[in-house]
């Protein structure tokens, strides 16, 4: 294992419960405490005076010895396990806990697990905790498969946990079968916020619990493998109850889908799915099992030269799921390849009942497109990529005096669930709100 380090740190010992995302207040301390070298260069642990006021916010490292034996003296005791929840374990070259894997076996329900930056390699981890925090601080930390995996499966293994992975990249993810992932999540609520997935066999490849949701948020995802085996997806859902990404970046696959997901519920919003010039992804956005479906406010854009015609795919495998429905609205859809189609239905895998809305999108380039569900198709207008121009790095968007521009009617509502945007990609990976009661056009960019 190597490390590049940044930046070194003051580890401070407490057991003091925080919950600021829940809103709660924190439990009284039961020990106070901070690691601190003494004159001659060891470690010992001081206290706190008795006075510190209830609710201080503390960072906890939990190595198991605290103090350091002198030369010619009998080894020092260990620190008793910490029992509280709500712990800082901060990971790094010059920490008391300096890998990964060891963080995973000390940390406890409700635990911050902070990350240095720098590169961490062989850092397989089966994370089994059922509440957690694992953050990046400062830039963002690189972890580098090297051969290891976890179980066989992938870099983390997420076995049943209420999770948030912040600001981590993923890199190089291998396994036998060719489904190694850079984080496998099998069950419970994972959410992945700003982090990076390239040249993994998968970038996050979930399993099929019927009440696992996972959301991803302002991620970056690309650099398919090319080796022989299973199809290298960027992201797959399995059969879960939800999937959410918005504010990502999906380019350069190989072979393999950008997006494929078999939720009951899938939420696609304000992200850039461009494989690139270098791309050769199938589909971009693929749902082979129907369900909700919302795609709003995307740009998706297939490469010249994929191995299939179809950029977004839906019911291709039949239906999974009682309610199947595909709300397609305020998207820009790129076709590169001739002979390509913009939406491929189904119609004879999916139910009756199912229904498509394609609403307001702006389709450019060399694809087809054609009603071919029931549902409502208006707005759609077809463009030449020549009459896009370039926006804060983005070429997908309208001039400002293209005659299109905030000709888009309202596109209404689902239920009680708007259809607007509210939202647009910014790169490299996030999305910022669009102003309340601008006149909308045609695509994603506004």
């Amino acid at each position: 294992m190597s490390y590049r380090p940044h930046l070194p740190s003051v580890l401070i010992l407490s057991s003091l419960a925080v919950a600021v995302s829940a809103g709660e207040l924190p439990a009284a301390p039961t020990e106070l405490g901070s690691i601190r070298r003494n004159e001659r260069g060891q470690l010992e642990v001081f206290k706190a005076p008795a006075e510190t006021p209830p609710g201080a916010t503390a960072t906890t490292v939990v190595p198991e010895t605290v103090k350091r034996a002198a030369p010619g003296q009998p080894p020092a005791q260990k620190a008793p396990a910490a029992v509280a929840s709500g712990r800082t374990i901060v990971v790094g070259p010059l920490e008391p806990v300096s890998s990964i894997q060891e963080a995973a076996r000390i940390a406890r329900d409700g635990d911050t697990v902070e990350i240095r930056s720098g590169e961490y390699r062989q850092q397989a981890v089966v994370w089994t905790q059922a509440r957690l925090t694992i953050r990046g601080v400062g830039q963002r930390p690189v972890l580098i498969a090297d051969g290891d995996s976890a179980e066989g499966k992938a870099l983390w293994v997420v076995r049943n946990a209420d999770m948030l992975i912040e600001n981590i990249e993923f890199r190089g993810a291998r396994v036998p079968d060719g489904n190694g992932a850079a984080i496998r999540f099998e069950n419970g609520h994972l959410r992945v916020v700003r982090c990076a997935f390239f040249d993994n066999e998968m970038g996050i490849l979930s399993g099929n619990l019927a009440d696992a949701v996972l959301e991803v948020v302002d991620s970056e995802f690309g650099q398919a493998p090319t080796h022989a085996g299973a199809l290298h997806h960027l992201l797959y859902a399995g059969s879960i109850a939800r999937l959410s990404v918005r504010g990502s970046r999906f380019q350069q696959g190989f072979r393999g889908h950008l997006i494929k997901s078999r939720a009951r519920q899938s939420d696609i919003r304000y992200n850039l799915i461009v494989d690139g010039a270098e791309g050769r992804a199938s589909y971009e956005l693929e749902f082979p099992n129907g369900g909700l479906v919302w795609v709003i406010g995307n740009v998706i854009g297939q490469s010249a030269q994929t191995e299939n015609p179809d950029i977004v795919s839906y019911g291709a495998e039949g239906q999974r799921w009682p309610e199947n429905a595909l709300y397609l609205v305020h998207n820009t859809l790129v076709d590169q390849s001739p002979g390509g189609r913009f939406l491929h239905l189904w119609l004879e895998k999916l139910p009756p009942g199912a229904e498509v809305w394609a609403l307001n999108n702006l389709l450019v380039g060399l694809g087809t497109f054609a009603p071919q569900a029931p549902g409502r198709y208006d707005g759609n207008v077809i463009v030449d990529r020549s009459a896009l121009s370039d926006r804060d790095g983005l070429p997908f968007a309208l001039p400002s005096n293209s005659l299109l521009r905030g000709k888009a009617s309202s596109p209404g509502f689902v239920g009680e669930q708007s259809l607007t945007p509210s939202a647009e990609f910014r790169l490299p990976a996030g999305s910022r709100p669009l102003p309340a009661g601008k006149p909308l056009s045609p695509g994603a960019l506004q």
